[in-house]
Formats: C-alpha cells, structure tokens, sequence
C-alpha cells in the first residue's frame, strides 16, 4: 500500500480522537446546564451566556483554520486538523514540524513528499514534545501556584514584573526562530541549504543557494503582522470598535500571510 498523508485511515484515527474531545465538552456542558438548574440560576442568562461565548469563538476558529491549511500542505490534513483541534497552536505545530523536516533536509514549503517514516518523525516531535506540559503540571504545578501566591504576597509589583518576564521569555524563543536566518546578510557560508529533491524517481540531497535577503522575509512578514496588530489595538479604543478584540489575532494573522507573498517573491 502506497502511504499517503491524506489517507482515508488516517483521517478516520484522527476523527475517533477529535470526537472523544467533542464528546467531553458536549458531556459536561450537559452537567453543567443540569448543575446550574439544581442552583436555581436564571436559565435566560444561561443561554445568552452560551449563544455570546459560541459566536466569540469563531475568531479564533479562523486563526485555527488558516494554521491547518498552511501544514496541511506538506503533512496533510488529519495531522494538522487534529494537533490544533487538542492542545496544538500555530507558534508551536509550525516550528516543531519545520525543525523534524529540516533534519530530515526538507522544509514546510518542499514539493517533495514524505514516506511513512518521516510522517511518523514529524507526528513524534509534534505531539510528545508538547506533552510536556501535560506531565508537569500535575508534578510541579501546586508548587509553582504555592511559590507565586507567597511572592504575591510579599510583593506584588515584583510577582508582576516576574510573571510578566516568563511571559516575555517564551516569546523571546519563538522570536529567535524568526531571525535565525538574518545572518545570510553578512555570512556567505549560510546561503546554502540542504535539500531534499526527487532525481529519476528516487530522493537525493543536494545543496540549494537561497537568496542573501531571503531571510529577512519572516523578519518583515512577522512586522506586518506586529503593525495590524497595533493598529487593531488603536481602533478597539473606539466603543464602536471594542469588537475587534476578538478579531485582532485572525486579522493580522491573514494579513500577514497575504503580505508573505509578494515579500518572498521581492526578497527571495
């Protein structure tokens, strides 16, 4: 049998998954509604409360679907459609998936496709690395929250500026991720990639030029991005606009892609 990332077995795999988490959430939505009639709680309110929160989350739906349909490319659907239907993100999924093909010589944006072996590469480095955050909270969770409430209350300013560090930290990761490849400006030795292409029917790697400027293209798609962002946070100042809190994300997220077109055919 000839493997496929897009073949029928796969999607049914993924689909018993993505049911099991629907499951849950139909479960105790169920429970809940019952819990809150048990409390006597206004069941007006209970309902606009849910229709209100169904409607909010189709923005980030959107930004959801754009990050399957930029993997699904290279990985197929099931894959992508299910890590960002659990506990996926884009930020995450993207660099993770990029990283296992780069070892393997190929990248997110190759024509080349990928065998049984390398698909399972990629499935590992997507999905056990993110697990584990699943395995420490229960180890050093309680711990964590302990250490902060204490530092909280000895300094409330300093608990803060430090929750506020870790934060930027890992936005500081992603960042680096974003400008490794600046360096092909000044460093001949870097414009040259290791590819993997298809030669009489049988994959070879082989060493591939790319452009000096071609890695300001991340660079100058992620501020496109940075700048609707802003903009949106500008606008939502108005009353009339305070809806575009829920929509800012997808927006500078589209509008960057978009931008990524023509900035790769100017800088490649």
């Amino acid at each position: 049998m000839e493997f496929s990332v897009n073949h029928p077995i796969l999607f049914l795999m993924a689909g018993i998954l993505v049911a099991v988490v629907l499951g849950q959430s139909v479960f105790f939505l169920i429970k809940a509604l019952r819990r809150s009639k048990e409390l006597g709680m206004d069941q007006v309110k209970i309902r606009k409360t849910i229709g209100t929160a169904a409607v909010f989350t189709v923005a980030p739906a959107v930004a959801i679907v754009i990050s399957i349909i930029t993997l699904s490319k290279k990985l197929g659907l099931p894959l992508p459609w299910l890590r960002l239907s659990v506990v996926g993100s884009m930020s995450y999924e993207t660099v993770a998936a990029n990283n296992a093909l780069s070892g393997m010589g190929q990248s997110l944006g190759s024509a080349v496709g990928l065998n049984a072996q390398q698909y399972l590469n990629v499935l590992i480095v997507m999905t056990v690395s993110i697990m584990m955050g699943i395995w420490l909270v229960p180890v050093i969770g309680k711990k964590l929250q302990s250490g902060m409430t204490k530092l909280g209350n000895r300094d409330a300013k300093w608990a803060d500026a430090f929750s506020n560090s870790l934060f930027i930290g890992m936005i500081a990761a992603f960042l680096g991720y974003v400008f490794c490849d600046v360096s092909r400006l000044w460093d001949p030795s870097t414009r040259f990639v290791t590819q993997t292409v298809i030669e009489n029917g049988a994959e070879v790697e082989q060493q591939v030029a790319v452009s000096a400027s071609s890695g300001m293209i991340p660079v100058c798609t992620m501020a496109v991005s940075a700048v609707v962002m802003i903009l949106c946070g500008l606008l939502m100042r108005k009353p009339k606009l305070k809806w575009l809190s829920e929509y800012a994300l997808p927006i500078s997220l589209i509008v960057g892609m978009a931008a990524a077109i023509p900035l790769t055919a100017w800088l490649s």
